[in-house]
């Protein structure tokens, strides 16, 4: 487990993902700027099985309370990106950007990798003023790149870089 000061990231395990199917079915769950799908569990185990340099992972207050996810993937087989999600009555608390840092610290600690990005809708401001809280930097907008509710939209890119993020800002080492 991944301890933050007011949440810690679990691993998701294969036997979580009902859990996780509830969420990404849930249209309030998952808010106004994701895409609108439904998907099996079979459909998650499937994703679970063939996630290739990722990882997913709950996000949990410290209670133990599961009050969304957070997963870093390998983009376009190159990059590493995140995705995360709160629960509605969760979210504008701070747990996403903590979330996010402890995500940052955890990959440029544990890998070779010189960037992590996140790609989301231009109007997401909560998620935008999450990444900023996080050190990301906002790169541009790409534009009608992303299929979402029927229509093409925008997407907007941040990143952060390993020598922008220096040192660990929540993950420590416990001696």
């Amino acid at each position: 487990m991944l301890e933050g000061k007011s949440v810690n990231l679990r691993i998701m395990e294969r036997e979580d993902l009902s859990l996780l199917k509830e969420w990404v079915n849930n249209l309030e769950f998952e808010g106004d700027y994701e895409p609108i799908s439904q998907e099996t569990k079979t459909d998650l185990e499937r994703r679970y099985d063939q996630l290739k340099e990722g990882q997913w992972f709950f996000i949990e207050k410290k209670d133990g309370t599961k009050i969304g996810y957070i997963a870093h993937f390998l983009a376009n087989e190159k990059r590493t990106a995140l995705g995360y999600a709160l629960a509605p009555s969760e979210r504008g608390k701070g747990y996403g950007s903590e979330a996010i840092k402890i995500m940052v610290d955890y990959l440029f600690m544990s890998k070779n990798i010189v960037r992590v990005q996140a790609e989301i809708n231009p109007e997401n401001v909560a998620s935008q003023r999450a990444l900023e809280n996080a050190g990301f930097k906002k790169e541009g907008i790409l534009r009608k790149a992303f299929f979402s509710r029927g229509e093409w939209i925008d997407t907007a890119i941040f990143s952060i870089l390993r020598k922008e993020w220096k040192e660990p800002e929540i993950l420590t080492r416990k001696t």
